[in-house]
């Protein structure tokens, strides 16, 4: 059996006329750089309750550690609540979420998303769970899953492939 055969149906077509004129010149300006190679946009870490993580991810991810402060006028405006996955660490991310909700928070923050430190290894429990699905219907979520690692305060390596979204939102990407 033939494979090779071309039915043509109808008139054939022409293909498009090119007429080139000399040489094209190069535009003086180079273009724009495009949004990925845009310098990484800066944020500023705030924990929602103590132990969140918040000196390991700005470690690990760059930007500014406030611990558990609002950022002050050196530190970006752009922040990124944290907290970990257990219920008092969800519960505080919930309360910080509502600050930002009443528009308590202090003048000119703006907030970009929660990041969920996971607090043990493996799944979490379907209460935990049901908490962080009310958190990801408000804002966007990014989560960091178990990093045995830097619990021994080794962050000189990649991030983990599982938080590889908030790598990339924060310019840290692989």
């Amino acid at each position: 059996m033939r494979t090779d055969m071309h039915v043509q149906q109808g008139r054939p077509e022409a293909g498009p006329e090119i007429w080139i004129r000399g040489p094209v010149a190069m535009p003086e300006e180079p273009p724009p750089p495009s949004p990925s190679a845009a310098a990484p946009r800066r944020f500023s870490w705030v924990g929602t309750h103590g132990g969140a993580g918040v000196s390991t991810l700005a470690a690990v991810y760059g930007g500014h550690d406030c611990g558990r402060n609002w950022p002050g006028p050196a530190a970006s405006p752009s922040v990124l609540l944290v907290a970990r996955t257990h219920a008092a660490g969800l519960a505080a991310a919930l309360n910080a979420l509502e600050i930002f909700r009443r528009g308590e928070a202090p003048h000119g923050l703006d907030l970009d998303a929660v990041v969920l430190v996971a607090d043990a290894p493996g799944r979490l429990p379907r209460p935990l769970a049901e908490h962080v699905k009310v958190i990801e219907s408000a804002i966007d979520v990014y989560r960091v899953p178990w990093v045995p690692a830097w619990r021994l305060g080794d962050l000189n390596g990649q991030p983990p492939r599982e938080a590889e979204a908030l790598a990339r939102l924060t310019g840290r990407s692989r």
